[in-house]
């Protein structure tokens, strides 16, 4: 019964190397203790993997801080631009106003993301 489902764990899991060992079986004690050495290792990493993705707060405390990331990032670039623009004479600064304006929204929509994050 063990090989059974030693078997169909190791034929559903797409690892080569310990499902076909397994399908085997160990031909010593030796390579039954790097089997099971190895099964955990893979255990522990689909486990963390898991935990990863069960982790809504995180990820999403995450993905709120890569938002204010690149907001900063576009203020900085539209400062920069609009610095620019003026001193090249620019005489319409309405495009500079519309950059500015789309930079605010983005800071907007990271503060509102970080606030609905800080009530959950």
């Amino acid at each position: 019964m063990t090989q059974d489902v030693t078997g169909a764990g190791g034929a559903g899991s797409g690892s080569t190397a310990g499902g076909e060992a397994a399908a085997r079986g160990a031909k010593g004690p030796d390579e039954l203790r790097r089997q099971i050495e190895r099964t955990r290792h893979e255990l522990g990493d689909t486990v963390e993997q898991l935990a990863g993705k069960m982790d809504v707060k995180g990820r999403a405390r995450a993905r709120a801080e890569d938002l204010r990331d690149k907001a900063g990032a576009m203020s900085v670039q539209l400062r920069s631009s609009a610095t620019q623009a003026g001193r090249s004479g620019l005489r319409h600064p309405r495009p500079v106003l519309i950059a500015g304006a789309a930079a605010g929204a983005v800071v907007a929509a990271g503060v509102v993301l970080r606030r609905q994050g800080g009530h959950r």
